[in-house]
C-alpha cells in the first residue's frame, strides 16, 4: 500500500538511500517520506545506525612459542552524515573489521611473551583501534570501543601454568609449615629448660638445653633405627661428639627462631 500511495517509512535509529533510476540521489531519515515510483525514484536499502558489536577470535603465537586465542569485542556503528559510503563502500563490514583486526594482533602479540601479552592487554586493545578508526572512517563508520575480552592460551600451556602455580603455593606453604614447626620445638625447649633449672639448683640453662637436646637426638637415631624403610645413617661418635650435635642442633633451632621472626 505505501508503494501504491509512493510513500516510505524509515523507522527510528535507521536510515534509508534513495536511488533515482538506479543512481543515489538522498539519505532518508526516519519518518514519512514520499518516493514516486513512477519518476523512476526507490528505496535501494536500509541502513541501522545502532551500535553493533562483533566479537572476533584470533589464534597467534607469541615470542616465547606459546599458541594463544585473543578474543577482541568491537563496538562500531554507521554514521548518519556518511551514510552514503556505508551503504555502498562495504558489502560485508563484519568480515572487513575482522580483517583489520586479524592483522593488528598478529603484528602485536607475536613481539610479546606469554606473561606480557596478560599485562599489556589495553595496549593491544588500542592498537586494535587505532587502526580500525583509521581503515573505517573511509567507509562511513565509527569505531566506539574496542576490547580485548579474553586471552586463552594453548590447554596444555595452560596445564602447566596452573601446576606451576600450585607448586609455588605449596612451596610457601611447606616452608611457613617448618618454620611454625621449629617455633613449637623452641618454645617446649624453653619450658623444659626453665623448668628443670627451677627444679635443680645449681644447673645452667646452657647444661639443661645441651641435655635436652641431646635426649632428642637419640630418641630420634632410635626411631630412625626402628623403621625397616629407613636408610643408614653414618655419624661421628668420638668423645666430643655428643658436645658437637648439641652445638648443631641448637644453631638449627636458632636459625627457625629467626626465620619465623
Amino acid at each position: 500500500m505505501g508503494n501504491l500511495f509512493c510513500c516510505v517509512q524509515v523507522d527510528q535509529s535507521t536510515v534509508a538511500v534513495k536511488e533515482r533510476f538506479g543512481r543515489f540521489e538522498d539519505v532518508l531519515e526516519p519518518g514519512c517520506h514520499c518516493v514516486p515510483w513512477f519518476l523512476g525514484n526507490q528505496v535501494a536499502g536500509h541502513l541501522s545506525l545502532r551500535l553493533q558489536q562483533l566479537d572476533v577470535r584470533c589464534e597467534t603465537k607469541t615470542k616465547d612459542d606459546v599458541f594463544v586465542n585473543v578474543v577482541a569485542s568491537i563496538q562500531y556503528r554507521a554514521l548518519a552524515k556518511s551514510a552514503s559510503d556505508a551503504f555502498y563502500k562495504l558489502s560485508n563490514t563484519r568480515s572487513q573489521i575482522q580483517a583489520y583486526v586479524f592483522d593488528v594482533i598478529r603484528a602485536s602479540v607475536p613481539k610479546l611473551k606469554l606473561d606480557d601479552v596478560f599485562e599489556q592487554k589495553n595496549e593491544i586493545a588500542r592498537a586494535v583501534e587505532q587502526e580500525l578508526e583509521k581503515a573505517m572512517s573511509a567507509y562511513g563508520y565509527e569505531i566506539v570501543q574496542t576490547l580485548i575480552v579474553d586471552i586463552e592460551p594453548d590447554g596444555n600451556v595452560k596445564r602447566a601454568m596452573n601446576e606451576i602455580n600450585a607448586a609455588a603455593r605449596l612451596r610457601a606453604a611447606a616452608r611457613l609449615g617448618i618454620a611454625r614447626q621449629r617455633q613449637a620445638i623452641v618454645d617446649g625447649l624453653r619450658d623444659s629448660v626453665l623448668g628443670f633449672s627451677v627444679n635443680v639448683p645449681g644447673t645452667t640453662a646452657k647444661d639443661v638445653m645441651d641435655m635436652v637436646l641431646v635426649t632428642q637426638y637419640f630418641d630420634t637415631m632410635k626411631e630412625i633405627g626402628a623403621s625397616s624403610k629407613s636408610s643408614a645413617v653414618f655419624i661421628p661418635h668420638g668423645p666430643g661428639a655428643v658436645r658437637d650435635v648439641a652445638t648443631q642442633i641448637r644453631d638449627g633451632l636458632l636459625q627457625g627462631q629467626q626465620l619465623m621472626q
